[in-house]
């Protein structure tokens, strides 16, 4: 049974501190992860939690190990958001996700150029995220993220519309 908290009671709700990363390629192109944990053509950058005590960059570049398996040596960081950005999860997500205890996240971004090769990408991880992975434009990855992250991909990806060029 999923318990769907009323609106007012999630409105209280804080979000979770966390990061997201625009893994790009030398072709101008970003790294997208199918997620493991869909049923549906569910597709995002890689993204998560920062841990008590961790800097957003030293998250990122956790995450980036984590969900990817690619070496922090193999990236160089373009540039970090200048703000946080928030979503909130659908309702019915919100009893289901983190314990029920944030109603969404508030993400900084990084901007990385990926510097190695493709064979370095490992996404058979500790503990997986993503069951496949491609290279995707801003367009394509905006269609295939799941709806209610749609603005925050828009505001990451006019943020660093120059790096995307």
């Amino acid at each position: 049974m999923t318990y769907s908290a009323p609106p007012t009671d999630i409105a209280r709700l804080p979000y979770r501190p966390c990061v997201g990363l625009v893994l790009l390629n030398s072709s101008g192109h970003i790294f997208a992860g199918q997620r493991i944990d869909s049923t549906y053509d569910a597709w995002q950058m890689p993204q998560g939690g920062i841990d008590q005590g961790e800097t957003p960059l030293e998250a990122a570049l956790r995450e980036l190990r984590e969900e990817t398996g690619i070496d922090p040596s193999s990236v160089r960081v373009l540039r970090e958001s200048s703000r946080w950005l928030t979503y909130d999860l659908p309702a019915h997500l919100v009893g289901r996700l983190w314990g029920g205890r944030f109603r969404g996240q508030s993400q900084r971004w990084f901007a990385m150029r990926f510097k190695g090769d493709d064979s370095e990408i490992d996404i058979e991880t500790h503990e997986p995220e993503f069951n496949r992975w491609a290279w995707m434009n801003p367009a394509d990855l905006i269609h295939r993220i799941v709806p209610f992250k749609r603005d925050t991909y828009s505001a990451v990806f006019a943020e660093f519309a120059d790096l995307l060029a």
